[in-house]
């Protein structure tokens, strides 16, 4: 078969697609994807956390100073102490959530 020269360039090029189009089809993804259960996030327990219910006085005494404080804002009044590894949040005077902090 006698093709004139323009076209064999583009048919060369288009069987060369087609190859590689059957090529990627059919190799194998090479992702996973990771589930972790929310509970398993983190290493919630080689660290020690404020507990539900403490004093603020009683955290600053154990835990130190926090680096950084935000609040109090709203009624009743919620504060967070961010630490280097956790995030506490006080109603008022009291924790009533300590949070471990994201690690990338």
């Amino acid at each position: 078969m006698k093709t004139h020269r323009f076209w064999r360039p583009l048919l060369r090029a288009g069987l060369l697609s087609a190859a590689l189009a059957t090529t990627l089809s059919v190799m194998p993804a090479s992702t996973q994807e990771l589930f972790i259960p929310l509970g398993q996030q983190g290493n919630r327990d080689a660290i020690s956390l404020p507990q539900t219910g403490m004093k603020a006085e009683r955290v600053r005494v154990r835990w130190g100073s926090p680096e950084s404080t935000r609040g109090p804002v709203g009624q009743p009044p919620i504060s967070q102490w961010h630490y280097p590894a956790f995030v506490v949040y006080f109603e008022s005077e009291r924790v009533i959530r300590a949070v471990v902090k994201r690690t990338p």
